[in-house]
């Protein structure tokens, strides 16, 4: 099973597409979308829209996942990380895409093993469960550790599914 993870943002969107087979996963592909910061919002967001729409389209992934927004100390920027997270759902929505939804706490649990783990120990982490895996920046790791997570939630139910009389 194909997954998109995808940690949102306004001016830049990191993505990662990952390959499930059981417990056992491998990359496919990363990057990151980007909109440009004087263009109006209301621009950006279908600019950001579109170029997820093209993504989906040429990767056709079976599954997506999406960070949780958290609470930054600016109100503004707190608002247009919750747009940029709307575009992202509703984009892969829109593709019939079930999307899963994790808090960064739960993706930290998940790669590193601890919620309280910094990012350079989960994109450390995303490198060994990736093995050879080439990430193109900071979001592009965060994205790759949804799918992560997700493939792990996804392997554990069926784990619990099974195990049901």
């Amino acid at each position: 099973m194909k997954i998109l993870g995808l940690d949102p943002g306004l001016g830049t969107t990191g993505w990662g597409l990952i390959e499930a087979q059981g417990n056992r996963l491998s990359h496919v592909a990363n990057g990151e979308l980007k909109t440009t910061a004087s263009a109006p919002l209301p621009e950006r967001l279908a600019d950001l829209a579109g170029q997820l729409e093209a993504l989906l389209a040429e990767h056709r992934p079976e599954a997506a996942a999406v960070e949780e927004v958290f609470v930054n100390k600016n109100p503004q920027s707190t608002l247009k990380l919750g747009q940029a997270r709307g575009v992202a759902l509703m984009v892969a929505a829109r593709s019939g895409l079930t999307v899963g939804e994790y808090a960064a706490r739960l993706v930290k649990k998940a790669v590193v093993g601890n919620g309280n783990a910094e990012k350079v120990q989960v994109h450390a982490m995303v490198g060994r469960l990736l093995p050879g895996v080439t990430i193109a920046g900071p979001d592009a790791a965060d994205a790759l550790a949804v799918a992560i997570t997700h493939a792990h939630h996804l392997a554990s139910a069926r784990a619990t599914q099974s195990r049901s009389p």
